[in-house]
């Protein structure tokens, strides 16, 4: 592609601030300076006031005045998200993405971001600190918050996508404009509401290792914010489980569709799970004082497993009547066995005098495991549509 070609192409990078007349000018001098020089694209860069109270506006007017490709974008209320929406959902570029004030991020992270997106390779981008080819400096506190994040993010909500909190993203407008009604938060949750809901449609996000370095003086609390996200992940599980997470996406943006049935049968399988997870750890705590962990553990899963097979072939699977029940129960056992094999497998594997704790979550994420397994053993297998129609 020539360079003329390049700069009609245009990004749009929103810097969004609230009370950060310390920072604003030396930081948005700084990301003019280097895109001027080093970015090929046309670029934009928009100071998203969200009602400073300082002199943060005044700031970004003068800066605006001053500098070209610069503009600034008031705010009457407080929130990133909210000052994020207003920016791209106006936005004519044909990328649009924001970065934190501070500037934390390695700029030369900004062309690898956003490139794969004008190429027409993948549709959003994040920057992660999580990788292994990152290099990043923070302290012990901000580094744990943000790992058992996203590892709820992961565990949780199935998220593919590694780091939902850097302050480095880019979306292609398009879809940036096609998803933006279906998310509501308006705060620090907004970005990790827009991934999850790009990954429920199939959506391509590319990721980035960048290097980071911490700001001192950051103005973020990350215990509140923490708990804002907290929050937020139980909402969208509560929308998602519901089915009311879905919103209109335009032809132009490919969706990826689920197998037939599976939208339908994953929340009612996970309800069924939910419970069963409950009944077998009860069962468990209530045996373990009186018999060995292994004797424990496996009359608790046989008799949840009896059960979680009747539930999921009449709630899950629609399978009414008489017919073949116990043929499903006898093939539910052999996804039985499989959950027992990786329970049973990973308290021998444990020390003799673990805590007690320690030993429960390993039974917990080993009954994970099985949980994925027996899921797709009951609907390839056991409750096949194609078996019961052939019989």
């Amino acid at each position: 592609m020539d360079t003329t070609a390049m700069r009609t192409r245009l990004v749009e990078v929103v810097v969004p601030v609230y009370d950060e007349q310390r920072a604003l000018r030396a930081s948005v001098t700084r990301l003019h300076g280097y895109l001027t020089s080093n970015f090929p694209y046309g670029f934009r860069i928009t100071i998203a006031d969200n009602a400073s109270t300082d002199n943060t506006w005044q700031i970004a007017t003068e800066l605006a005045e001053e500098l070209p490709h610069v503009r600034a974008v008031h705010l009457d209320e407080k929130g990133r998200g909210r000052a994020l929406r207003r920016v791209w959902s106006r936005s004519e570029a044909d990328v649009v993405s924001y970065m934190d004030v501070d500037l934390s991020t390695d700029l030369d992270a900004f062309l690898p971001l956003v490139a794969p997106l004008l190429s027409g390779h993948s549709d959003l981008a994040i920057g992660t600190r999580l990788a292994r080819a990152a290099r990043v400096e923070r302290g012990p506190k901000r580094e744990f918050i943000s790992r058992s994040y996203n590892l709820l993010l992961r565990s949780l909500m199935g998220a593919g996508f590694s780091d939902a909190q850097c302050g480095f993203k880019a979306v292609r407008t398009e879809v940036a404009q096609a998803l933006l009604p279906g998310v509501e938060d308006e705060q620090w949750f907004f970005d990790t509401e827009l991934l999850l809901l790009a990954e429920r449609y199939g959506l391509r996000i590319h990721e980035v290792p960048v290097d980071w370095v911490d700001d001192p003086d950051s103005r973020v609390d990350i215990v509140r914010t923490a708990l804002d996200d907290l929050r937020g992940l139980v909402r969208v599980t509560r929308k998602t489980l519901s089915g009311a997470a879905g919103i209109p996406v335009p032809p132009r943006i490919q969706r990826a569709e689920l197998p037939r049935g599976m939208a339908r049968q994953l929340p009612r399988f996970a309800v069924v799970g939910v419970a069963s997870t409950l009944a077998y750890l009860a069962l468990y705590s209530l045996l373990r004082p009186v018999i060995p962990p292994l004797a424990a553990n496996a009359l608790a899963l046989l008799v949840t497993a009896v059960a979680n097979t009747a539930a999921n072939r009449r709630f899950t699977f629609g399978v009414t009547g008489s017919d073949g029940a116990l043929r499903h129960q006898f093939e539910g056992l052999i996804a039985f066995l499989v959950g027992l094999a990786l329970t049973s497998g990973t308290l021998a594997l444990l020390p003799a005098q673990v805590p007690h704790g320690v030993e429960l979550a390993a039974v917990i994420a080993a009954n994970a495991a099985a949980t994925l397994v027996r899921f797709l053993l009951l609907r390839v297998w056991v409750f096949n549509p194609r078996r019961r129609t052939a019989r």
